[in-house]
């Protein structure tokens, strides 16, 4: 069963990182990280409803603006998360800047603003209209749940130290619909809009007696089923997937524990390598991980399959190595699912 989502990551691995991941079928998208995303097209951006940043180190979120210039004059509203300090972070990007002509704008573009702390989560809102001048902050106990959530999937994060507090984080989907196209034809019926409404219903938990209207067969007439009739004849319901997003992290008890938590059983997990082992004390030194301990926790999260990325521009050419390296430690360490794995980076790496 294909996700429902299609997860890229911005760039190469030897530039900042960052990860889109657009909906199958819908005009919606979302985004880890915000470095670099001149490779994003105005569209792709403009597909963007909820972005989840590690930390604002430049390489993270020197893309902000240029997000925030696609979104300007248009009405939307726009989803940030963060760690301890981002609220501020953000309010210091937007006081950069004058507002004077925002009054102009017939559409109106909100900023909902969540900072994680280990306190609890604090939120506010920034206007277009208010020239983003920061809205009342209200402050949420600590929650072992979902960081977002919705039927269709939830978003965790883990709170990590970097040299300074960053976020991991996880996508998980509840389950999967996948519409069977030999059914749709043997009942006469065709694709359109009430399948979005079909499966929202399935997501929602829906009485399996509820009325379903399909639209207009070919002769012309409405058609209807009840939920339950219509979800044993054209569809195939599946385990969703799980993806995880991990960079800028030291190699430290606490964190490898609440990585490994985190990307639990993960499909895919995305995982910063930017240095080889040899160079440990280097990686150590600078708060990262080598490519052995990204493979290591791989295997110890008991992911199917791992990418990795933000490599050191001292590896430039060199980046059959780092995933060399990680391979060997995801096999060594027990890791589950090796060949899969293997040929999916040997796929990536002749991609790059």
């Amino acid at each position: 069963m294909p996700s429902r989502f299609l997860p890229r990551r911005v760039n190469p691995p030897c530039d900042d990182p960052g990860l889109f991941l657009p909906f199958r079928f819908a005009r919606r998208a979302l985004l880890f990280d915000l470095g670099d995303n001149a490779p994003l097209s105005p569209r792709d951006l403009l597909k963007t409803s909820h972005v989840f940043v590690t930390h604002t180190h430049m390489d993270h979120f020197v893309g902000f603006d240029r997000l925030l210039r696609c979104c300007l004059g248009r009405e939307k509203e726009l989803f940030l998360f963060g760690p301890p300090g981002f609220i501020g972070n953000v309010e210091g990007k937007l006081a950069g800047y004058t507002w004077d002509l925002v009054e102009r704008f017939s559409a109106n573009l909100r900023l909902h603003l969540t900072e994680v702390r280990p306190e609890g989560r604090i939120q506010c809102a920034c206007e277009c209209r208010r020239r983003f001048q920061p809205g009342p902050k209200t402050v949420a106990p600590p929650s072992d749940g979902p960081l977002h959530a919705e039927p269709e999937f939830h978003v965790t994060a883990a709170l990590l130290r970097h040299s300074t507090p960053c976020l991991g984080f996880a996508l998980t989907e509840r389950f999967g619909v996948n519409i069977l196209k030999t059914e749709l034809t043997a009942l006469g019926l065709t694709p359109g809009p009430w399948l979005s409404r079909f499966k929202a219903a399935l997501y929602a938990g829906a009485d399996p007696c509820e009325a379903v209207e399909t639209g207009s067969d070919p002769t012309g007439s409405s058609r209807r089923f009840t939920l339950g009739e219509l979800s044993g004849r054209i569809a195939r319901i599946t385990a969703g997937r799980k993806i995880a997003y991990v960079t800028d992290v030291a190699d430290t008890p606490g964190n490898r524990n609440a990585i490994i938590a985190l990307a639990r059983d993960a499909d895919l997990l995305f995982i910063e390598s930017p240095f080889l082992d040899r160079d440990r004390e280097l990686a150590a030194a600078k708060h990262h991980l080598t490519a052995r301990q990204a493979g290591e926790i791989a295997a110890q999260a008991g992911v199917k399959r791992f990418s990795l990325f933000h490599f050191s521009p001292r590896y430039q050419g060199r980046e059959a190595e780092i995933l060399a390296e990680a391979q060997q430690a995801y096999e060594q360490t027990g890791g589950g699912g090796a060949e899969t794995n293997r040929k999916s980076q040997s796929a990536e790496s002749e991609s790059e």
